[in-house]
């Protein structure tokens, strides 16, 4: 028999990570349109629609950190 509680939960992280990945796309991609480098965001002078994006990512990654006690998505999984 399926665990409810578990199910639920899956289902948050992985609307998490999906909502993770959509704003660290966004971002890369608004960073990349400025110029910039996105594997440089945390030493870069952000304007305030990227600086909110930013925000907005870290503020993802602690909230899946704490559902899944991991730091389970760097957002860097595609960079090789």
């Amino acid at each position: 028999m399926p665990n409810p509680e578990h199910s639920s939960s899956e289902a948050t992280r992985s609307q998490l990570e999906q909502k993770l990945r959509e704003v660290d796309g966004r971002l890369r991609s608004e960073l990349l349109a400025r110029g910039f480098d996105p594997a440089q965001d945390e030493n870069l002078a952000l304007t305030a629609p990227l600086a909110k994006l930013y925000m907005e990512r870290e503020n993802l990654r602690a909230e899946l950190k704490t559902l899944t006690g991991t730091d389970s998505f760097t957002g860097n999984e595609t960079d090789s």
